[in-house]
């Protein structure tokens, strides 16, 4: 019987000639299947922006990120960099988006259209809610995590400060006026539940906090008489009547007098 040794030099060559057959056949297959090799920025471009009236956001935002890899320089590029963000918030990916904002901004801050880039920011941030079953179950920013509304209320101030002429400004402020009640009423929220829990110290805490740092906030109605309530729970008199004639002086019709702390209507569909 002839050894394995002998079939050596055979095997060798077998195995040279289906490398050499797997590699001309490799080479029968087309380079590429992306149909954008050598398109021009222009087309890239213009092809985004079809696909944004679409509304295929993921087709126009992969259109956007080979017309900046392929044609780093000029005005698409720059073009490119900023329609990212709103395209990606579109396309539901909020922290794309925001970094593409911040990026541009990094990149750009002195472009004409910077002042875009810090209103979507805000936009975003404004938006975020905890998905689609978070956002019908508890549509009042207060009700949720107020980091968001904190960035979102950051970059429409940037906004407002650097851009005081901008055509984006003037909503910003009104969504500024909106978050600032917003925060406000989130540490209310907060201060309402320690009450219900009789943890009425944390509750003057919270409701003290509140009136300190968003001192105009129409909230703080709420706030005060919390205040009133936890005091006069912890038997501290002289500062209960006191938050009580601060809280008469100021609204002297406080529904709160007569419903207390349950809420009939969210403050946000008083607007």
């Amino acid at each position: 019987m002839r050894s394995l040794a002998a079939f050596s030099p055979f095997f060798r060559l077998l195995a040279a000639l289906s490398l050499a057959a797997f590699v001309a056949g490799c080479g029968l297959l087309p380079e590429s299947t992306d149909e954008t090799i050598g398109w021009s920025a222009n087309k890239l471009y213009a092809e985004s922006k079809a696909a944004q009236s679409d509304g295929a956001w993921d087709k126009a935002a992969k259109y956007l990120e080979k017309l900046e890899a392929r044609y780093p320089y000029g005005r698409f590029a720059q073009q490119a960099q900023l329609e990212r963000g709103y395209v990606y918030w579109k396309g539901q990916e909020t922290g794309s988006a925001l970094a593409a904002c911040d990026r541009f901004i990094k990149l750009h801050p002195n472009h004409p259209a910077v002042d875009y880039a810090y209103y979507l920011k805000g936009i975003i941030n404004f938006n975020e809610d905890l998905g689609i079953t978070g956002y019908f179950s508890s549509p009042d920013m207060s009700e949720r995590d107020p980091k968001a509304a904190r960035d979102s209320f950051d970059a429409f101030r940037e906004l407002a400060t650097r851009f005081p002429n901008s055509k984006y400004t003037p909503d910003a402020i009104q969504r500024m006026n909106y978050l600032v009640n917003s925060m406000a009423s989130h540490e209310i929220h907060v201060a309402r539940y320690y009450v219900k829990r009789g943890a009425y110290v944390a509750a003057a805490n919270r409701a003290q906090n509140a009136i300190k740092t968003y001192p105009t906030a129409p909230a703080n109605e709420e706030a005060l008489f919390i205040l009133v309530t936890a005091y006069d729970k912890l038997g501290m008199t002289d500062l209960r009547d006191d938050a009580d004639r601060v809280l008469r002086k100021n609204f002297p019709e406080s529904r709160f007098y007569t419903e207390g702390l349950e809420r009939k209507t969210a403050w946000w569909k008083l607007w």
